[in-house]
This record gives structure tokens, C-alpha cells and sequence, in this order.
């Protein structure tokens, strides 16, 4: 029997890091410096000189990152913020947490990103934000989604959970908004070991009024100045990610080695694939194929022991949690078709040449 083929595979990364991440764990241990200190402000340093960003703060996970960014911009109660009804339901819940109402808008046929051209018609006097997600390590149309919100004086935040060193027009993605958002959970480009999350921004003042929210409201120890939250980094995890992040660049880049091959050879035309623009430099933290009947084109690939993924099988406006919202199907027909049609192919940077040959050799009998 082929060896099984997972969509992701944690172990091998893991393996080759092991001793390095160990030390570290033990330097965390020895300093008993487990929650924020030293270990998460040198991460913190590092991440934000990799993402070509002036501050990074360090929290739990990429939720609390998309939230905390919200109340960092004073979104509130009565506030409406437009993003994409195609992501994962995290950037949606951010908007709900801080008592505003997210408005969903379709995403492009192709690249299946945000639609920028279907934002302005959303717009209205409770709109405070805009929140675009370079989704599957993907960049948006920053330019685009950037210059309506500078018209209309509109916050834009970038949601790069799944984007840790994408590139728009040939620089790093986490410094073209007012904030953007990070997730380190473990199966990211960059993950941590254990749940993490982060933001980076240009802004001091945002950097400072987000290390006071993550803290309880505080900045000094025991005097709390506002309603904040407990959504520190912990410093094992902030040691994690410092040692993978010296080997982030060699691993996005065998991911786009994969993608490549996955593109050029797969030529099934029954295998649809996001359009990469030319501005576009994706990370492929996913893969993302579409087909017209995903069912059995998993059953076909199970029997074959390769075992793709699926994100996301229901898009965020037709979710039970929103049916209040009173969206309906047939609002937003690319993302539902994206939804009900998506295949996630095997992805990650230790797959191995005779697992790819594998898998671009089944897809193509398919």
C-alpha cells in the first residue's frame, strides 16, 4: 500500500527543530519567564524586522489579535466593519466581540480574495472599517481596498493569519494597514508550539494601547487605566517561533516550489486553482483547489490514501451563529461556490518529490 498522504504534517518540521526549540525551552524554564518577559519581547523584535513593521505585540492567539485590533481603533457598539464573507469565522467574531455588526461582501471569481469593486456599495455612516484577508497565504488588492478606505476615512486592517511573509507589489505583508493580524497557531507557516497569536503596526500609539489591552488595561503593575483582557504571549511559545522563524524564508519557499509543480503539472481540467496575480507573492499556507463534485473527488483520493482538507465548507454569512444577520443563499454566489466546491491539496514544506509525483499523478487519472 502508497503511503498515506495527510494535507498537513506536523511531525517532520518538528523533528528537524526539535533540539533547537528544546534549548530554548529550557533557557524559558531556567528564567521561569513563561508569560510575556524577555522571550516574547525578542520575538516581538524580530517579527516585526520581518515584516518590515515598526512594533509586534505578542498575544494568545489570532483571534485575541483581531479583536484587541478592533478596540485598539475604537470599533464599538452601533459600528459596522466590511470584510469578506470567504474566511475563517475568526475575523468575523472579532467585529461581533466588540459589539459592532460585520457586512459581508462577496470575493472575486478567480482569485478569491475580497472584491474591492463591492465595497463602496456597502458603505454606510456606521462603517468604521474595512478588514481584508490575504486568504490562503494569499495578498489581496491592498492598493484598492486601501485607497476606498482612505476615501471614505476608513480603518483598514490586514487579517494575514495565514500569511506570515506574503508579499504585495514585493514587500512584506503585515505593515500596509493600520493593523494587521497574525496567528501562530501550530499548523501556520510560522507556528508556535501551543496557541499564539500577533499584530504589527507603524503606529506607536496603537502599540502602546495594545500592550495595555492584552495586560488587563495595565501598564503599570496593579493600576488598570481601562477594561483590558488576558491575552499575553507566553514565553515558551514566543521561544518557539524564534527559532522557527530562522528557517521561515527556506520553508515558504519550498511551499512555493510545490505550488509550482502543482500548477504546471496538474492538468486535469476538471481541477480548478486560485488565480495568482502578478502582484501576488503567496505563501500557500493552503492549497486550494476547486472541483464540481468535491465529494467524490475526496472519495477518489482516499481510496488513493492521500487525504486533502477542507476549508471552508460553509462561508461566514451562512453560518447558524449569523442567521440573525438575515443573509440568504444566492447573496454571495462566489464565496458560496468556493465553499461548497473547495478541495485543500496536500501542503507543507517537508512533502516529499515521490509524494508530490503521487499526487499530481492521481489528481490527473481523476
Amino acid at each position: 500500500m502508497k503511503e498515506k498522504i495527510n494535507c498537513l504534517d506536523l511531525s517532520k518540521q518538528h523533528q528537524q527543530v526539535k533540539k533547537e526549540i528544546f534549548d530554548v525551552f529550557e533557557e524559558v524554564y531556567d528564567q521561569t519567564a513563561f508569560s510575556g518577559g524577555r522571550f516574547v519581547e525578542e520575538f516581538e523584535n524580530k517579527f516585526a524586522d520581518f515584516c518590515n513593521a515598526k512594533y509586534s505585540i505578542g498575544v494568545n492567539n489570532g483571534t485575541s489579535a483581531l479583536h484587541l485590533a478592533l478596540l485598539a481603533l475604537g470599533v464599538g457598539s452601533g459600528d459596522e466593519v466590511i470584510l469578506p464573507a470567504n474566511t475563517f469565522i475568526a475575523t468575523a467574531w472579532a467585529i461581533t466581540y466588540v459589539g459592532a455588526t460585520p457586512v459581508f461582501v462577496d470575493c472575486k471569481s478567480d482569485t478569491w480574495e475580497i472584491d474591492a469593486t463591492l465595497i463602496e456599495d456597502k458603505i454606510t455612516d456606521k462603517t468604521k472599517a474595512i478588514i481584508g484577508v490575504h486568504l490562503y497565504g494569499q495578498p489581496f488588492d491592498i492598493d484598492a481596498v486601501q485607497e476606498i478606505a482612505k476615501k471614505h476615512k476608513l480603518f483598514l486592517v490586514e487579517d494575514a493569519a495565514q500569511a506570515q511573509g506574503a508579499e504585495y507589489k514585493g514587500s512584506r505583508v503585515g505593515s500596509f494597514g493600520d493593523l494587521a493580524c497574525f496567528s501562530f497557531y501550530p499548523g501556520k507557516n510560522l507556528g508556535a508550539c501551543g496557541e499564539a497569536g500577533g499584530l504589527t503596526t507603524n503606529s506607536l500609539e496603537y502599540s502602546k494601547h495594545l500592550q495595555s489591552l492584552r495586560n488587563h488595561g495595565s501598564i503599570v503593575r496593579y493600576y488598570h487605566d481601562e477594561v483590558g483582557f488576558n491575552m499575553r504571549m507566553g514565553g515558551l511559545e514566543a521561544g518557539s517561533l524564534t527559532v522557527k522563524l530562522k528557517y521561515l524564508n527556506d520553508w515558504n519557499s519550498r511551499r512555493k516550489e510545490i505550488a509550482k509543480r502543482y500548477q504546471n503539472e496538474i492538468t486535469n481540467p476538471k481541477i480548478k486553482m486560485q488565480f495568482q496575480p502578478d502582484w501576488s507573492n503567496s505563501v500557500y499556507h493552503l492549497f486550494v483547489v476547486t472541483v464540481d463534485d468535491r465529494e467524490d473527488l475526496i472519495k477518489y483520493l482516499n481510496t488513493n490514501n492521500i487525504y486533502p482538507g477542507l476549508h471552508y465548507p460553509v462561508p461566514c454569512h451562512l453560518q447558524k451563529a449569523y442567521a440573525n444577520l438575515n443573509y440568504k443563499v444566492g447573496d454571495f454566489p462566489n464565496s458560496e461556490y468556493l465553499a461548497s466546491h473547495c478541495v485543500s491539496l496536500p501542503m507543507y514544506a517537508e512533502l516529499e518529490e515521490n509524494s508530490i509525483d503521487n499526487i499530481i499523478n492521481v489528481l490527473n487519472k481523476y
